[in-house]
């Protein structure tokens, strides 16, 4: 069974040094950097299958400078220090047992997610960092490009001496996805990365335990007292960054005081060609004053991730209004407010129910690497475990070790 060598290497891994996982991943960060032809070749017959109009086609590209950015990241994770072993508490009990508490790895880590090539990368590089085995489930959409970047992991591994099996990619197929999710006893933990629709499916029919990551859909609220020019570049550097991917912004939440400014506030929306589903008073503030082929009613949008050039606009009377809207629509993901009233961004973080909750800042920063995490393995947007970005320690749990002299139980 392919996942019985998936536990075996996870044991080999837990007696490995850092260093020898560590050598690994910058090996793969040179043979990407040596490989970028046969990657792109790769990835081109996966986009050959795919429509430019696809809102996942942004995500399944790479290109020379992603692929020189993914290298980087592999060094940048090789470079963290690692979790396994770090203790976390130390203390004698009353009867003079010594007990500690120190970080382990899971052990064996399965993902599924759609047409990303670099999750290929980016798990590997977390779970053998972090001391675990992976076991990758990739979309069909992703299969060449895949199954270009499992051929240098593995070889990576070989060259340093750790097994292959400590990285598996499974078939693109729905009977792979079944087994993984039944895996019980060979998988200790499995992370959907993709949008609604997988992580739903993922939760409902999985045996083993789950972390759910991914759906996001992300609001910004422009407050009474926001400054203009901060919140236009807030709002277009939220939504069109790169709007494909979970952080992007879906809905832009504006006081009712502040709709003679909505037109500027969406000006650089315009230069991007952002289709805007604007509710009967934004959409009254913006005729004549945006471009009427990319103005659209809202038609009952408020729970869509749209990841592409489209994003809706709601009026709200006040902050508690923007909350209440979050609490109703929102997916527990990224969440902003731009505002100059301390009081009203004090209300937004503490009633505002999210992994991520910013101030006066775009949602684009939901990522691991700009937390300082090297990399991501997913957002979690749970409450059970980890919640947000998902870097090295968020990939461990923990252990007790206790040493006594003959001490015994009364």
């Amino acid at each position: 069974m392919i996942f019985s060598g998936a536990r075996e290497a996870s044991r080999v891994l837990t007696a490995s040094t850092d260093e020898m996982r560590s050598a690994a991943i910058l090996t793969l960060a040179d043979l990407v950097e040596s490989h970028i032809d046969q990657l792109l070749e790769a990835n081109a017959r996966d986009l050959s299958r795919m429509s430019p109009d696809n809102p996942l086609y942004d995500r399944l590209q790479l290109t020379t400078d992603r692929l020189k950015a993914i290298a980087s990241d592999l060094r940048n994770v090789a470079a963290l220090p690692t979790p396994v072993g770090e203790e976390i508490e130390h203390r004698r009990l009353p009867n003079g047992i010594d007990l500690r508490r120190v970080r382990v790895p899971f052990g064996v880590i399965g993902v599924i997610y759609e047409a990303r090539p670099n999750v290929t990368f980016d798990v590997f590089a977390l779970c053998l960092k972090s001391g675990n085995a992976s076991i990758l489930k990739g979309g069909r959409d992703a299969d060449d490009s895949n199954r270009a970047a499992i051929a240098l992991i593995h070889e990576a591994l070989l060259v340093n001496g750790l097994p292959v099996e400590a990285a598996t990619l499974l078939p693109s197929t729905h009977e792979a996805t079944a087994a993984l999710l039944g895996a019980v006893g060979y998988v200790d933990v499995c992370i959907p990365r993709g949008g609604r629709r997988l992580i739903d499916f993922v939760r409902d029919n999985a045996r083993v335990p789950v972390i759910e990551t991914g759906a996001g859909v992300v609001h910004a609220y422009f407050d009474r007292t926001a400054d203009l020019e901060m919140g236009r570049d807030i709002i277009a550097n939220a939504k069109t960054r790169r709007v494909s991917v979970c952080n992007a912004l879906d809905t832009l939440l504006i006081n009712r005081g502040r709709l003679d400014d909505l037109a500027a506030i969406c000006a650089p929306l315009a230069e991007k060609n952002v289709e805007i589903h604007a509710d009967p008073e934004a959409l009254a503030a913006l005729e004549g004053r945006y471009p009427a082929d990319l103005l659209v009613p809202a038609d009952d949008c408020w729970d869509t991730e749209w990841m592409s050039y489209r994003m809706g606009v709601r009026t709200v009377a006040d902050t508690d209004e923007a909350i209440a809207h979050i609490a109703a629509h929102g997916s527990g993901h990224s969440e902003s407010i731009i505002t100059n009233d301390e009081e009203a961004a004090d209300r937004f973080r503490q009633m505002v129910d999210a992994s991520c909750v910013y101030v006066n800042l775009p949602t684009s920063f939901t990522d691991g690497g700009q937390f300082g995490l090297g990399a991501e393995i997913g957002i979690s947007t749970q409450k059970l475990g980890p919640r947000g970005p998902m870097g090295l320690r968020e990939i461990t749990t923990t252990r007790y070790l206790l040493t006594g002299e003959g001490q015994l139980r009364p």
